[in-house]
């Protein structure tokens, strides 16, 4: 395991739109780190959303922001990578795989020379095929590359089931792992709320008391897999929800929290899935992944795993990388 000095104070951030620019907003907001570089190809436009957020940091936590160049992510603690074309309307993640693949291969030997020990997260979409590909670009550990996953996936689906029961998000428990995209998984068994599995909170306590079955499953998974189309649909991008999920992992890191979080990593061997990045529970502390959680699947849903697995499988065969 690489050895890093964890100083909780550097993040160097990679593409300067919307998501890039969102995360250091966010972090510049609640204090995460004390210095953000900012780094795109549009010099101009780093420095304008450096210089933007700077103006306002009399309101905040001390922190020094700027916009850089690639040699500066020398000494970062974290490299975000937000680098590459955006989704568009009607667009899915794994259509802008080849293009987003080539950009990365251009870059990311560059930073990895400059960064050989910083923790990376992947924003870039599609984000399990753009983090396999760093790993195979560069001589990183599979600890350090981290995909941002089905983190904002769970995000949604504990909103969604906190609405349908009414009660805070804190007091439910659920995850989604596989592919960030169409063919992610819900593990239901593995879904608890205030402390008890799904089903039994439905049956005894729930206030619909039984009423609702798979019908309303059915509905919570399509607005679970549907919610970033929906967003783009309307206003063009996504961008705040996954600048917050990128500001815990961060966050988790620099603390060195240990917490278990459902992100993109390379897979060998758990769940029987092979050299593949895919979302799956991981531990996150100060040396990025710490280690695996393998819980127990039933069988329905070990099949429903290892198809989004093979379906990412597929994508990464037609690329060049």
């Amino acid at each position: 395991m690489i050895e890093v000095s964890k100083n909780g104070t550097k993040i160097t951030i990679l593409g300067a739109g919307n998501v890039g620019a969102s995360c250091a907003y966010t972090f510049a907001a609640v204090g995460t780190c004390s210095e953000i570089v900012l780094v795109d190809i549009n010099k101009e436009k780093a420095q304008g959303e450096a210089m933007d957020i700077r103006q306002g940091i009399p309101f905040c936590h001390p922190v020094d922001i700027y916009a850089g160049d690639y040699e500066d992510a020398v000494g970062s603690d974290i490299v975000i990578v937000t680098l590459g074309l955006a989704r568009k309307p009607g667009q899915t993640r794994l259509d802008l795989a080849q293009a987003n693949v080539d950009i990365i291969k251009e870059v990311m030997p560059r930073i990895a020379k400059v960064a050989p020990n910083s923790i990376y997260i992947v924003v870039s979409n599609p984000v399990d095929i753009l983090t396999y590909a760093i790993l195979k670009c560069t001589n990183l550990s599979p600890n350090q590359v981290i995909g941002s996953g089905t983190m904002l996936d769970t995000s949604r689906l504990r909103s969604c089931l906190a609405d349908h029961v009414h009660l805070s998000a804190q007091s439910v428990h659920a995850y989604v792992f596989g592919e960030h995209g169409d063919t992610s998984m819900i593990p239901w068994s593995l879904t608890n709320i205030a402390g008890m599995q799904m089903q039994e909170y439905c049956t005894n306590i729930c206030l619909h008391h039984n009423r609702c079955g798979k019908t309303e499953i059915e509905d919570i998974e399509r607005d679970v897999r549907t919610a970033g189309a929906e967003v783009i649909k309307r206003k063009g991008a996504t961008f705040y929800a996954i600048a917050l999920s990128v500001n815990k992992i961060c966050d988790v890191i620099l603390r060195d929290a240990q917490n278990i979080l459902t992100v993109s990593t390379l897979v060998n061997g758990r769940y029987g899935i092979h050299d593949v990045c895919l979302s799956l529970p991981c531990v996150i502390g100060g040396h990025g992944v710490e280690r695996e959680l393998t819980p127990p699947l039933l069988p329905e849903e070990l099949e429903q795993l290892q198809a989004s697995a093979n379906a990412l499988r597929e994508v990464i065969d037609g690329l060049e990388f």
